[in-house]
């Protein structure tokens, strides 16, 4: 079934402003999540990288991970030093603790800590997770 809407409506229309949208959080910081899921990134990665040396020790395999490290401490170097180079904040960085219980706001809306701290760590986890079951494999068939 359909509705019928007399032509009137449409011509007697008028554009409606949208209300604006409420201030979230406290903007402004450089990162506003806390260093340490910055860390425990940055850790994931290099155990990763470890495990791969580990699982795959042979002389030749060390050029390449030196490839990788230095590209992994570029990637992560450079934006804490840009991070640096920017004005301090106003107001404090929360603390672990404070971003648990308060969680995260961004531009979808709140997020809470667990649910930001699981979607920060679970690409290097899943790929930790990847190398160490491809250590086990490579283990098996030698």
């Amino acid at each position: 079934m359909t509705a019928q809407f007399p032509a009137e409506t449409f011509t007697n229309a008028r554009i409606v402003p949208a209300p604006a949208a409420p201030a979230r959080g406290q903007y402004g910081r450089v990162f506003d999540l806390p260093p340490a899921l910055f860390w425990l990134t940055v850790g994931a990665y290099m155990t990763y990288l470890a495990v791969m040396a580990v699982a795959f020790r042979d002389p030749q395999i060390a050029i390449p991970m030196v490839i990788c490290v230095i590209s992994f401490a570029a990637g992560f170097g450079v934006p804490a030093l840009w991070a640096g180079t920017a004005p301090t904040p106003a107001g404090r960085k929360q603390s672990w603790g404070q971003f648990m219980a308060n969680g995260f706001e961004c531009a979808t809306g709140h997020v809470t800590g667990g649910a930001a701290t699981a979607q920060v760590l679970i690409l290097p986890g899943l790929i930790l997770l990847w190398g160490v079951c491809i250590a086990i494999i490579a283990a098996a068939v030698r």
